[in-house]
């Protein structure tokens, strides 16, 4: 199965050739996805100077894979904060995302990306649905959001209604990305593809060595998501967790908003625009990376339930995304440790970057160039909020220790012998007794060592892109142990046989 997003098929480049990491900037930016190119293209329409390094290509990451809802309703995400945190907070998380997404809708307008606006709904599909979906109704009006409850969405299905937010927006986030990374390019910037940053050291000015070279900065900003940089121990207080989507073409009925379902598992609906009338957009079936028995048994199960609903469905597309979620469900922006301004951060987007990955941008401009912003205090990277999720965090570093256990025991179970069959993928010992991933793609076996570079995770086998996946902290490799992405910053050796 080849996995690839509708957005980069239709953006579609020939890979970059590997730029040169070198010189000193007033800021280095880690990462080409919506954060790294909004932060950069604000920080060089004020005159710094201002390099963007990205490891693969621009969107290759999680920004590529969205499904580019701009909304600041966000299934039961309101409701979820307001669980860990107070009314006050959901009011500035709300005033960033409202923020974030009026900085996009200007941006598309002004630069010519297309953009729909589309009411979103967060809709319920059984009682312990519903009342989630209550309840998101109820502290989204608290925080200011002009909501209501509908009774019966236009939708394919039986529900027990939803909560309507009208004119949001979505869009094609390649399309975004590119007029971004164009208009950084054209106020001075410097983007720099296919360089891996593999450290960053020391301070006054800030060392940033890549594969391709070294720079020095008096900032650095780390845009991927998930920091690179272990030091602020973010990988402990986030989970990585991986969705799918797949778009078909003829699906009846059409789609007339953007859908999520309060219930699990989830449901995301929207329409996209295609060459021959509206595409069908389907998400859900998310798990935590590396956890999941059979990825591809997942998107097989989407596949079935969009052809039960929209009669007519012809696939296109499939495509897989990651992101993370923090503890304390707010997304981290400032300092990677406590009194460092001159070494930032920004992730843990829950999976609404669209909004969440602008409003970092804006936070940390407005950090960078002295000004003030007052709603970027709650998602300050080492505020006070932090401790309402210390219980939560507990909870995923207690997960973190089973999954290091059971990944270490469970190839002791497996002997060795013949290669997987076709498309499979499992972790064996060698013979000095090192888990070792054995997978057999394209009638070519293939062996690399199975032990993740980052914190020592035993790798799992991701049948459907054919990866090698950390259920550690969420890096990935490729069938021939090629980095995907981190927070490992290495990738694994070949087996020789």
């Amino acid at each position: 199965m080849t996995l690839t997003s509708l957005w980069r098929d239709r953006q579609a480049r020939e890979a970059p050739e590997r730029g040169v990491v070198e010189g000193h900037w007033d800021v280095l930016v880690i990462g080409a996805g919506i954060t790294g190119l909004t932060t950069g293209l604000l920080l060089a329409r004020a005159g710094k100077s201002v390099a963007v390094v990205e490891a693969r290509e621009v969107g290759a990451g999680t920004t590529g894979g969205s499904t580019a809802k701009v909304s600041v309703l966000q299934g039961t995400q309101l409701s979820r904060l307001a669980r860990r945190q107070s009314e006050a907070a959901v009011q500035q998380y709300v005033r960033a995302n409202t923020e974030a997404q009026a900085w996009v809708d200007r941006y598309c307008e002004e630069h010519g990306v297309a953009l729909q606006k589309r009411p979103a709904y967060t809709h319920a599909t059984s009682a312990t649905g519903e009342r989630a979906a209550r309840h998101e109704l109820a502290v989204a009006r608290g925080a200011g959001l002009p909501v209501t409850w509908v009774d019966t969405p236009e939708l394919p299905f039986e529900t027990r209604g939803a909560v309507l937010l009208p004119d949001q927006t979505q869009l094609d986030p390649m399309e975004l990305l590119g007029a971004l990374a164009a208009d950084f390019r054209s106020h001075g910037g410097t983007l720099v593809e296919g360089a891996r940053v593999r450290r960053v050291t020391g301070r006054g000015p800030v060392i940033v060595t890549a594969e391709t070279g070294t720079a020095t900065a008096h900032t650095v900003v780390v845009a991927t998501n998930m920091p690179i940089l272990d030091r602020g121990g973010f990988f402990a207080r986030a989970s990585a967790e991986r969705s799918y989507c797949l778009a078909f073409a003829g699906a009846e009925p059409t789609v007339a908003g953007m859908y999520l379902s309060a219930d699990s598992p989830s449901r995301s609906l929207r329409d996209a625009p295609g060459p021959d009338g509206p595409l069908l957009l389907v998400g859900g079936n998310g798990h935590g990376t590396g956890r999941a028995s059979s990825p591809r048994a997942r998107i097989d199960d989407l596949v079935a339930w969009t052809r039960q609903h929209f009669p007519g469905a012809e696939l296109t597309h499939t495509w897989s995304a990651q992101d993370y979620v923090t503890s304390h469900a707010l997304p981290f922006v400032g300092p990677l440790v406590p009194g460092r301004s001159d070494l930032m951060v920004a992730g843990g987007y829950a999976k609404w970057g669209m909004t969440n990955g602008v409003a970092a941008a804006l936070a940390l401009s407005s950090r960078l160039l002295d000004g003030h912003t007052e709603w970027a205090a709650v998602l300050d990277s080492w505020s006070a909020a932090w401790l309402r999720g210390v219980p939560q965090a507990a909870l995923l570093n207690a997960e973190v220790g089973f999954e290091m256990t059971r990944g270490w025991l469970s190839p002791l179970t497996r002997p060795g012998g013949r290669a997987p069959a076709e498309g499979k993928g499992e972790v064996r010992l060698d013979h000095v007794g090192l888990p070792t991933g054995v997978s057999t793609v394209d009638g070519v076996v293939r062996r690399v060592p199975a032990v993740c570079p980052h914190l020592g995770g035993v790798l799992r086998w991701n049948d459907a892109e054919h990866s090698w996946d950390c259920p550690l902290h969420g890096s990935r490799f490729d069938k021939d142990g090629a980095l995907l992405e981190g927070p490992a910053t290495c990738s694994l050796t070949r087996v020789r046989d």
